[in-house]
């Protein structure tokens, strides 16, 4: 038995798909360092970014580990209020999403709470890592943004604080192979049927395109609400006899799906990753996504169009069924085997730190 490699805690407050996946490659990848998983269920969001500390309060063991990896619904200063033997203990604050940069459907409540959680947790924490640059800057102005309406007794400077502690550490994607045949005009769609993801503007290109003449087949993916949202109905009703799958399938056949698809489609109002997008590319689909969000880091021009332009989105997709599509991009620099050497140092580094490391909350 090795009693040398250091202890981590890997705290998780909201354990979704991708919070999920990113975990298990973590734990599984970097084996030099003894983890203790604490995750809470992907639901209730409400009351998971604010009872999180609470959740654990009688779960999280009382000999502190050697490093904290915290996700950022972790309301990570409360937990080092509850747990002193905490306070000196190094800590990552890794955003998957930024509250700041979250849209609210009309059914939500509008509060700062969930973005005070995060200011107060990246505050707490000795780095923060961001999966695109996108999701750091956008998490840096909305700091700024929100501190700025703040009526008094605002310290200057708090979003230039934490500038300095911020990393671009992506979530690695394995890649999947393509299919022996690849249907060019097979357009798809992995992406979960939920408002921040505007299935709405897809709905509008895919029957606009099919009125104009096209030939193409539909793959409509991704994990969808008990009620069957309008625009999938939409779809369903008019361009039934296009459909080729419709639902959210088992793994092998997602990974088929992906490998034969020409197409792969976003038309996003938040995305801080895109891991759907670049799985689908790294099988071979030809990418099309909003000018916006984290794309522009991601992708060349050629495989952008207009945000929230179910016109524009029409008009490439025409182009490219009538011309043939362009070469797929290299998405290569988010595979696991390209990460796992960054994500190697950064966890080696955090665990080799003194209890005397100087945390974002002291400089200034």
């Amino acid at each position: 038995m090795n009693t040398q490699r250091p202890t981590a805690w890997l705290l998780s407050a909201y354990r979704a798909d991708s919070h999920r996946a990113w975990a298990d490659w973590l734990v599984r990848t970097i084996d030099d360092v003894q983890w203790s998983r604490f995750e809470l269920p992907g639901r209730h969001f409400r009351w998971r970014i604010r009872g999180n500390p609470l959740s654990w309060l009688d779960t999280l063991p009382a000999e502190p580990p050697a490093l904290i990896v915290a996700t950022s619904m972790v309301d990570l200063a409360t937990l080092r209020g509850l747990f002193p033997a905490l306070a000196g203990v190094p800590a990552l604050l890794y955003f998957h999403e930024n509250q700041f940069a979250y849209p609210v459907s009309p059914q939500q409540v509008r509060s700062v709470e969930p973005q005070m959680v995060q200011l107060y947790a990246a505050l707490a924490a000795d780095r923060l890592l961001f999966n695109s640059a996108f999701n750091r800057e956008s998490f840096l102005e909305g700091v700024a943004a929100l501190l700025d309406r703040m009526p008094d007794a605002v310290p200057e400077g708090i979003a230039e604080r934490l500038r300095p502690a911020c990393e671009v550490l992506p979530v690695p994607v394995k890649p999947i192979p393509p299919a022996p045949e690849r249907d060019p005009r097979l357009i798809l769609w992995n992406h979960r049927w939920e408002y921040d993801k505007a299935p709405e503007v897809f709905a509008e290109a895919m029957i606009t395109l099919a009125e104009r003449g096209n030939d193409f087949r539909l793959a409509l993916l991704g994990p969808r609400p008990r009620h069957v949202p309008a625009p999938l109905t939409r779809l369903r009703e008019a361009l039934g006899e296009r459909i080729v799958a419709d639902g959210r399938v088992e793994r092998q056949r997602y990974r088929s799906l992906l490998g034969q698809a020409g197409i792969v489609v976003s038309t996003a109002h938040h995305e801080f990753q895109g891991l759907g997008v670049i799985e689908a590319a790294s099988a071979g689909a030809c990418p099309l996504v909003p000018d916006a969000l984290c794309y522009p880091e991601q992708y060349p021009e050629i495989y952008r169009y207009a945000w929230n332009d179910a016109n524009a989105l029409t008009e490439r997709l025409e182009e490219w069924l009538e011309r043939g599509l362009p070469p797929v991009p290299d998405v290569s620099a988010w595979h696991g085997e390209h990460l796992r050497a960054r994500w190697a140092e950064r966890i080696h580094t955090a665990a080799g730190l003194r209890d005397g490391a100087t945390r974002v909350r002291r400089n200034g």
